[in-house]
């Protein structure tokens, strides 16, 4: 469905929507890249005891983009979500530059947010320069360096060389390579590549929140792929040692997707955790 959110209209998905449900929203990650259908088919599942809300982000999938295209507004535009849901409180979840999104929504609204649950993401900007080095001396692929360069630093030309940009780094995402899967996902791809750009030209560079991580009092589940290229393990680590009491689960069969490539472990670990959380006011 569509829902105006602060001037700008998303596509959004409510999945589970039954009354007294806890509300969990989900922000998929690669603005510009990104959309719904990864967190649907991740989070659905909960929907037998959450109402999950997916969306494709202002300027991303087949929501609309209006700018800016920063972190405050996906912030805000989280919360406006929350407001038109009528939830008080929710659980948020948001993995690679979602969590991005994700942790600086609960910095910025507390209040809002029962417990956080994140999956291969970085709280600062020096992931780029591990991944730049697990590109090129990765010996799954050897990677185009100037495609590399121009999707990492967003100064892709169009959608079209977005598109080249992307089949060019996927190969390295999961734990197993599978050529079919890589060119299904390329074929399946909403391009929008002024959002991309702005994201990794503008935002990235400056991004740094370590030093807000430890305002994050909720309960925080991070994970993370043990063979994860762009966000590797150790961006999990700094995360969960910064955030109060944040639990850190590594997937040991998993690349940057740990949610797809071990779906079962991935779910039952989210879901003790949560269990844990307790009650979520709806």
């Amino acid at each position: 469905m569509d829902v105006e959110i602060n001037g700008n209209r998303l596509n959004v998905e409510v999945l589970g929507d039954a009354p007294g449900k806890p509300t969990m929203i989900v922000h998929h990650g690669a603005p510009g890249l990104g959309s719904m259908a990864e967190p649907r088919a991740s989070f659905g599942p909960f929907a037998d005891a959450y109402r999950v809300v997916v969306f494709d982000a202002r300027g991303s999938g087949a929501s609309e983009g209006r700018g800016p295209f920063t972190h405050e507004q996906w912030a805000c535009d989280v919360d406006g979500l929350r407001a038109w849901l009528g939830a008080e409180r929710i659980v948020m979840a948001g993995g690679s530059y979602g969590g991005f999104v994700a942790m600086e929504y609960a910095i910025r609204y507390p209040r809002r947010v029962a417990a956080l649950v994140l999956r291969d993401t970085a709280a600062d900007s020096s992931n780029q320069d591990a991944a730049l080095r697990n590109a090129l001396s990765s010996a799954r692929v050897r990677v185009d360096r100037d495609k590399l360069d121009r999707i990492m630093s967003g100064t892709v030309r169009d959608d079209a060389d977005l598109r080249d940009c992307w089949a060019e780094i996927l190969p390295l995402y999961d734990h197993d390579l599978d050529w079919d899967k890589v060119r299904e996902r390329v074929a399946s791809t909403p391009y929008r590549y002024e959002t991309h750009n702005y994201a990794f030209a503008v935002n990235q560079p400056g991004y740094d929140i370590k030093a807000d991580l430890p305002r994050i009092t909720c309960p925080t589940l991070v994970t993370v792929g043990r063979h994860d290229w762009i966000t590797p393990v150790e961006c999990g680590e700094a995360i969960a040692s910064l955030i109060p009491g944040a639990q850190l689960v590594v997937f040991e069969k998993s690349g940057h997707s740990p949610q797809l490539e071990e779906a079962e472990l991935f779910q039952s670990t989210v879901r003790r955790f949560l269990a844990n959380v307790g009650p979520v006011t709806a």
